[in-house]
Protein backbone atom coordinates (compact mmCIF):
# COMPACT_ATOMS: atom_id res chain seq x y z
CA UNK A 1 0.00 0.00 0.00
CA UNK A 2 1.13 3.32 -1.06
CA UNK A 3 2.64 5.59 2.31
CA UNK A 4 1.74 9.22 3.13
CA UNK A 5 4.60 11.30 5.01
CA UNK A 6 4.28 14.70 4.54
CA UNK A 7 7.13 15.68 6.63
CA UNK A 8 9.69 14.50 4.57
CA UNK A 9 8.13 16.28 1.54
CA UNK A 10 6.59 19.42 2.53
CA UNK A 11 10.32 21.75 2.16
CA UNK A 12 10.69 20.56 -1.44
CA UNK A 13 7.56 23.07 -2.44
CA UNK A 14 9.42 26.05 -0.46
CA UNK A 15 10.58 27.08 -4.10
CA UNK A 16 10.74 30.77 -5.30
CA UNK A 17 7.21 30.45 -6.45
CA UNK A 18 5.35 28.97 -3.95
CA UNK A 19 6.95 31.03 -1.08
CA UNK A 20 5.98 34.55 -1.78
CA UNK A 21 2.43 33.53 -2.27
CA UNK A 22 2.41 31.99 1.54
CA UNK A 23 3.32 35.32 2.51
CA UNK A 24 0.90 37.46 0.16
CA UNK A 25 -1.52 34.79 2.19
CA UNK A 26 -0.01 35.33 5.62
CA UNK A 27 -0.46 39.29 5.03
CA UNK A 28 -4.26 38.82 4.20
CA UNK A 29 -5.45 36.30 7.03
CA UNK A 30 -3.94 39.28 9.39
CA UNK A 31 -6.38 42.00 7.44
CA UNK A 32 -9.17 39.11 7.50
CA UNK A 33 -9.32 39.23 11.16
CA UNK A 34 -9.48 42.88 11.73
CA UNK A 35 -11.89 43.04 8.60
CA UNK A 36 -14.12 40.35 10.50
CA UNK A 37 -13.89 41.79 13.82
CA UNK A 38 -14.73 45.57 13.20
CA UNK A 39 -17.37 44.83 10.51
CA UNK A 40 -19.28 41.74 11.64
CA UNK A 41 -22.77 42.53 10.84
CA UNK A 42 -21.67 43.88 7.39
CA UNK A 43 -20.08 40.91 6.02
CA UNK A 44 -22.98 38.98 6.54
CA UNK A 45 -24.98 39.59 3.50
CA UNK A 46 -21.59 38.31 2.05
CA UNK A 47 -21.79 34.71 3.65
CA UNK A 48 -24.95 34.20 2.25
CA UNK A 49 -23.81 35.27 -1.28
CA UNK A 50 -20.80 32.88 -0.61
CA UNK A 51 -22.88 29.77 0.21
CA UNK A 52 -25.58 30.28 -2.86
CA UNK A 53 -22.14 30.52 -4.93
CA UNK A 54 -20.43 27.52 -3.40
CA UNK A 55 -23.12 25.42 -3.92
CA UNK A 56 -23.94 26.56 -7.21
CA UNK A 57 -20.17 25.95 -8.46
CA UNK A 58 -19.00 22.83 -6.57
CA UNK A 59 -21.72 20.97 -8.49
CA UNK A 60 -21.61 22.58 -11.60
CA UNK A 61 -18.11 21.27 -12.09
CA UNK A 62 -19.94 18.03 -11.90
CA UNK A 63 -22.26 18.60 -14.41
CA UNK A 64 -25.56 19.01 -11.73
CA UNK A 65 -27.48 21.77 -12.58
CA UNK A 66 -30.71 23.89 -11.50
CA UNK A 67 -32.63 27.14 -12.40
CA UNK A 68 -31.01 30.15 -10.70
CA UNK A 69 -34.44 30.82 -8.71
CA UNK A 70 -34.18 27.36 -8.02
CA UNK A 71 -30.68 27.76 -6.37
CA UNK A 72 -31.48 30.38 -4.30
CA UNK A 73 -34.85 28.75 -2.92
CA UNK A 74 -32.85 25.35 -1.94
CA UNK A 75 -29.84 27.12 -0.27
CA UNK A 76 -32.20 29.40 1.78
CA UNK A 77 -34.32 26.73 2.69
CA UNK A 78 -37.44 28.35 0.95
CA UNK A 79 -38.06 24.76 -1.16
CA UNK A 80 -37.51 21.38 -0.94
CA UNK A 81 -35.83 19.58 -3.43
CA UNK A 82 -37.84 18.42 -6.86
CA UNK A 83 -35.05 16.59 -8.83
CA UNK A 84 -32.12 14.10 -8.47
CA UNK A 85 -29.54 16.89 -9.51
CA UNK A 86 -31.73 19.46 -6.60
CA UNK A 87 -31.47 16.17 -3.74
CA UNK A 88 -27.31 16.26 -4.32
CA UNK A 89 -27.54 20.71 -4.39
CA UNK A 90 -29.63 20.07 -0.52
CA UNK A 91 -26.79 17.81 0.91
CA UNK A 92 -23.95 19.94 -0.68
CA UNK A 93 -25.96 22.80 1.34
CA UNK A 94 -26.32 21.14 4.14
CA UNK A 95 -22.59 19.68 4.67
CA UNK A 96 -21.11 23.05 3.54
CA UNK A 97 -23.40 24.93 6.47
CA UNK A 98 -22.72 22.22 8.78
CA UNK A 99 -18.69 23.43 8.16
CA UNK A 100 -19.60 26.77 8.09
CA UNK A 101 -21.13 26.58 11.43
CA UNK A 102 -18.86 24.08 13.43
CA UNK A 103 -15.77 23.31 11.98
CA UNK A 104 -13.37 24.33 15.11
CA UNK A 105 -15.62 20.54 16.34
CA UNK A 106 -15.07 18.28 12.93
CA UNK A 107 -11.67 16.94 12.84
CA UNK A 108 -10.37 15.07 9.83
CA UNK A 109 -10.57 11.62 10.72
CA UNK A 110 -12.17 8.78 8.52
CA UNK A 111 -15.22 8.49 10.25
CA UNK A 112 -16.40 12.40 9.94
CA UNK A 113 -15.30 12.00 6.19
CA UNK A 114 -17.81 9.06 5.98
CA UNK A 115 -20.74 11.41 8.24
CA UNK A 116 -20.10 14.00 5.97
CA UNK A 117 -20.06 12.00 2.55
CA UNK A 118 -23.18 10.37 4.31
CA UNK A 119 -24.89 14.10 4.53
CA UNK A 120 -23.90 14.87 1.19
CA UNK A 121 -26.49 12.14 0.04
CA UNK A 122 -29.74 12.31 2.78
CA UNK A 123 -31.71 13.45 0.24
CA UNK A 124 -31.12 11.63 -2.46
CA UNK A 125 -32.43 7.70 -2.89
CA UNK A 126 -28.98 6.54 -3.76
CA UNK A 127 -27.75 3.84 -0.87
CA UNK A 128 -23.82 4.90 -1.63
CA UNK A 129 -23.69 7.63 0.86
CA UNK A 130 -21.50 7.62 4.17
CA UNK A 131 -19.61 4.29 2.18
CA UNK A 132 -16.45 3.59 0.78
CA UNK A 133 -16.33 2.15 -3.11
CA UNK A 134 -17.50 -1.11 -3.15
CA UNK A 135 -15.87 -1.88 -6.72
CA UNK A 136 -12.59 0.20 -8.18
CA UNK A 137 -12.89 3.20 -10.04
CA UNK A 138 -11.35 5.02 -12.86
CA UNK A 139 -10.86 8.87 -13.28
CA UNK A 140 -11.50 9.14 -16.96
CA UNK A 141 -11.63 11.72 -19.77
CA UNK A 142 -13.48 12.29 -22.94
CA UNK A 143 -11.31 13.84 -26.12
CA UNK A 144 -13.04 16.19 -28.92
CA UNK A 145 -14.21 13.14 -30.64
CA UNK A 146 -15.94 11.33 -27.51
CA UNK A 147 -13.38 8.80 -27.30
CA UNK A 148 -13.04 7.98 -23.42
CA UNK A 149 -9.75 7.21 -21.81
CA UNK A 150 -8.38 6.43 -18.17
CA UNK A 151 -6.92 9.59 -16.70
CA UNK A 152 -5.70 8.09 -13.88
CA UNK A 153 -6.24 4.49 -12.48
CA UNK A 154 -7.03 5.30 -8.17
CA UNK A 155 -6.60 2.68 -5.61
CA UNK A 156 -8.39 -0.43 -5.50
CA UNK A 157 -11.52 -0.62 -3.61
CA UNK A 158 -10.29 -2.94 -0.93
CA UNK A 159 -7.58 -0.74 0.12
CA UNK A 160 -9.59 2.56 0.71
CA UNK A 161 -10.44 2.35 4.03
CA UNK A 162 -6.67 1.08 5.19
CA UNK A 163 -4.89 4.51 3.25
CA UNK A 164 -7.95 6.87 4.32
CA UNK A 165 -6.54 5.83 8.00
CA UNK A 166 -3.39 6.70 6.44
CA UNK A 167 -3.66 9.59 5.18
CA UNK A 168 -5.91 11.36 7.92
CA UNK A 169 -3.26 10.51 10.45
CA UNK A 170 -0.54 11.47 8.23
CA UNK A 171 -1.75 14.69 8.36
CA UNK A 172 -2.68 14.74 11.89
CA UNK A 173 0.94 14.24 12.24
CA UNK A 174 2.31 17.17 10.29
CA UNK A 175 -0.64 19.51 11.67
CA UNK A 176 0.89 18.60 15.19
CA UNK A 177 4.34 19.15 14.49
CA UNK A 178 4.24 22.77 13.99
CA UNK A 179 7.03 22.39 11.35
CA UNK A 180 5.37 22.86 7.93
CA UNK A 181 2.98 25.87 7.15
CA UNK A 182 -0.43 24.26 6.55
CA UNK A 183 -1.21 25.92 3.31
CA UNK A 184 0.97 23.10 1.97
CA UNK A 185 -0.09 20.26 3.37
CA UNK A 186 -3.82 20.97 3.10
CA UNK A 187 -3.19 21.06 -0.83
CA UNK A 188 -0.99 17.93 -0.55
CA UNK A 189 -3.65 16.42 1.65
CA UNK A 190 -6.77 16.87 -0.86
CA UNK A 191 -4.17 15.71 -3.51
CA UNK A 192 -3.64 12.36 -2.23
CA UNK A 193 -7.62 12.09 -1.41
CA UNK A 194 -8.46 12.62 -5.04
CA UNK A 195 -5.91 10.16 -6.17
CA UNK A 196 -7.66 7.54 -3.33
CA UNK A 197 -10.92 8.74 -4.80
CA UNK A 198 -12.38 6.58 -1.83
CA UNK A 199 -16.44 6.80 -3.12
CA UNK A 200 -18.25 5.75 -6.13
CA UNK A 201 -19.09 9.22 -6.56
CA UNK A 202 -19.08 12.68 -4.85
CA UNK A 203 -15.37 12.71 -4.73
CA UNK A 204 -15.04 16.05 -6.01
CA UNK A 205 -17.28 17.70 -4.16
CA UNK A 206 -15.87 16.02 -1.13
CA UNK A 207 -12.68 17.10 -1.76
CA UNK A 208 -13.68 20.71 -2.08
CA UNK A 209 -15.51 20.64 1.57
CA UNK A 210 -12.82 19.49 2.84
CA UNK A 211 -10.57 21.85 1.31
CA UNK A 212 -12.59 24.18 3.16
CA UNK A 213 -13.16 22.86 6.69
CA UNK A 214 -9.16 22.58 6.51
CA UNK A 215 -8.59 25.72 5.74
CA UNK A 216 -10.77 27.30 8.17
CA UNK A 217 -9.24 24.71 10.84
CA UNK A 218 -6.36 26.35 9.91
CA UNK A 219 -7.72 29.75 10.58
CA UNK A 220 -8.28 30.34 6.64
CA UNK A 221 -11.97 31.34 6.53
CA UNK A 222 -11.98 33.31 3.97
CA UNK A 223 -14.23 30.78 2.18
CA UNK A 224 -17.07 32.04 4.23
CA UNK A 225 -17.32 35.29 2.70
CA UNK A 226 -15.80 34.41 -0.70
CA UNK A 227 -16.63 31.34 -2.90
CA UNK A 228 -13.72 29.18 -3.17
CA UNK A 229 -15.12 26.91 -5.21
CA UNK A 230 -16.53 29.86 -7.67
CA UNK A 231 -12.85 30.60 -8.40
CA UNK A 232 -12.31 27.09 -8.67
CA UNK A 233 -14.95 26.63 -11.41
CA UNK A 234 -14.06 29.40 -13.43
CA UNK A 235 -10.46 28.24 -13.63
CA UNK A 236 -11.62 24.47 -14.25
CA UNK A 237 -9.14 23.75 -17.37
CA UNK A 238 -6.49 25.19 -15.14
CA UNK A 239 -7.43 22.66 -12.15
CA UNK A 240 -7.57 19.97 -14.19
CA UNK A 241 -4.19 20.35 -15.73
CA UNK A 242 -2.34 21.05 -11.77
CA UNK A 243 -4.42 17.84 -10.64
CA UNK A 244 -3.15 15.78 -14.01
CA UNK A 245 1.05 17.24 -13.35
CA UNK A 246 0.93 16.11 -9.76
CA UNK A 247 -0.69 12.76 -10.04
CA UNK A 248 2.02 11.62 -12.81
CA UNK A 249 3.70 9.13 -10.71
CA UNK A 250 1.65 9.13 -7.75
CA UNK A 251 1.42 5.52 -6.68
CA UNK A 252 5.25 5.00 -7.33
CA UNK A 253 5.15 8.16 -4.84
CA UNK A 254 7.55 9.87 -7.10
CA UNK A 255 4.76 12.67 -8.11
CA UNK A 256 5.39 16.38 -7.84
CA UNK A 257 2.36 18.29 -5.50
CA UNK A 258 4.09 21.48 -6.76
CA UNK A 259 1.94 22.04 -9.16
CA UNK A 260 -1.27 21.16 -7.26
CA UNK A 261 0.22 23.29 -4.40
CA UNK A 262 0.89 26.46 -6.59
CA UNK A 263 -3.24 26.19 -8.17
CA UNK A 264 -4.45 25.97 -4.68
CA UNK A 265 -2.69 28.74 -3.31
CA UNK A 266 -3.67 30.48 -6.45
CA UNK A 267 -7.01 29.85 -6.06
CA UNK A 268 -6.82 31.02 -1.92
CA UNK A 269 -5.21 34.35 -3.05
CA UNK A 270 -7.53 35.23 -5.64
CA UNK A 271 -10.56 34.84 -2.91
CA UNK A 272 -8.70 37.11 -0.69
CA UNK A 273 -8.08 39.86 -3.02
CA UNK A 274 -12.37 39.97 -3.94
CA UNK A 275 -12.38 39.58 0.17
CA UNK A 276 -10.28 42.96 0.90
CA UNK A 277 -11.54 44.51 -2.52
CA UNK A 278 -15.47 44.01 -1.06
CA UNK A 279 -14.80 44.88 2.29
CA UNK A 280 -13.07 48.60 1.63
CA UNK A 281 -16.36 48.94 -0.66
CA UNK A 282 -18.42 47.84 2.39
CA UNK A 283 -16.93 50.22 4.91
CA UNK A 284 -15.81 53.44 2.59
CA UNK A 285 -16.99 55.88 5.28
CA UNK A 286 -18.43 59.11 3.95
CA UNK A 287 -19.32 57.71 0.53
CA UNK A 288 -23.08 57.92 -0.44
CA UNK A 289 -24.40 54.39 -2.15
CA UNK A 290 -24.44 56.08 -5.52
CA UNK A 291 -20.59 57.23 -5.26
CA UNK A 292 -20.04 53.59 -4.27
CA UNK A 293 -21.30 51.96 -7.40
CA UNK A 294 -19.45 54.65 -9.61
CA UNK A 295 -15.83 54.05 -8.09
CA UNK A 296 -16.60 49.99 -8.75
CA UNK A 297 -17.28 50.67 -12.28
CA UNK A 298 -14.87 52.88 -12.65
CA UNK A 299 -12.00 50.72 -10.93
CA UNK A 300 -13.18 48.04 -13.06
CA UNK A 301 -10.75 46.84 -16.03
CA UNK A 302 -12.81 45.94 -18.65
CA UNK A 303 -17.13 45.00 -18.29
CA UNK A 304 -19.38 44.03 -15.28
CA UNK A 305 -22.92 43.49 -14.56
CA UNK A 306 -25.20 44.54 -12.44
CA UNK A 307 -25.29 40.94 -10.41
CA UNK A 308 -21.41 41.90 -9.90
CA UNK A 309 -22.11 45.15 -8.49
CA UNK A 310 -24.79 43.63 -6.20
CA UNK A 311 -22.36 41.04 -5.34
CA UNK A 312 -20.02 43.51 -4.28
CA UNK A 313 -22.76 45.93 -2.41
CA UNK A 314 -24.66 43.70 -1.18
CA UNK A 315 -25.98 45.97 1.58
CA UNK A 316 -27.27 47.74 -1.38
CA UNK A 317 -30.68 47.04 -2.76
CA UNK A 318 -31.57 46.50 -6.58
CA UNK A 319 -33.54 49.28 -7.01
CA UNK A 320 -30.93 51.40 -6.07
CA UNK A 321 -28.46 49.97 -8.31
CA UNK A 322 -30.47 50.07 -11.42
CA UNK A 323 -31.51 53.94 -10.60
CA UNK A 324 -27.90 54.66 -9.83
CA UNK A 325 -27.02 52.64 -13.58
CA UNK A 326 -29.42 54.67 -15.34
CA UNK A 327 -27.97 57.73 -13.89
CA UNK A 328 -24.85 57.44 -14.99
CA UNK A 329 -25.60 56.21 -18.42
CA UNK A 330 -28.06 59.54 -18.76
CA UNK A 331 -24.71 61.85 -17.56
CA UNK A 332 -22.57 59.76 -19.58
CA UNK A 333 -19.93 58.11 -17.01
CA UNK A 334 -21.02 54.74 -18.07
CA UNK A 335 -21.56 52.73 -21.31
CA UNK A 336 -24.20 50.12 -21.58
CA UNK A 337 -23.12 47.10 -23.78
CA UNK A 338 -25.54 44.01 -24.92
CA UNK A 339 -29.23 44.15 -23.40
CA UNK A 340 -31.26 41.24 -21.76
CA UNK A 341 -29.70 39.11 -19.21
CA UNK A 342 -26.22 39.96 -20.96
CA UNK A 343 -26.34 43.40 -20.24
CA UNK A 344 -22.52 44.98 -18.73
CA UNK A 345 -21.43 48.02 -18.12
CA UNK A 346 -17.57 50.07 -18.71
CA UNK A 347 -16.62 53.17 -17.88
CA UNK A 348 -16.40 56.11 -20.12
CA UNK A 349 -12.60 56.56 -20.22
CA UNK A 350 -12.98 59.32 -22.79
CA UNK A 351 -14.88 61.66 -20.54
CA UNK A 352 -12.18 61.65 -18.26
Amino acid sequence: MRTYDYNKKWQQLLTPEIVPMLSQIHEFKGEQNLFIEAQSDALTQLVEIAKIQSTEASNKIEGIFTSDERLKKLVTNKTTPRSRNEQEIAGYRDVLSTIHDSYEFIPVRPSIILQLHRDLYKFSGKSIGGAYKNADNVIAEEDNEGNRFVRFQPIPAWETPDSIEALCDAFDDAIARNEADPLLIIPMFILDFLCIHPFNDGNGRMSRLLTLLLLYRAGYIVGKYISIEKVIETTKDTYYEALQSSSQGWHEEENDYAHFVRYMLGVILSAYRDFSSRVRVLTTSGMSKPDRIREIIKDTLGKITKTEIMQKCPDISQVTVQRTLNDLIKNGDIIKIGGGRYTSYIWNREKE
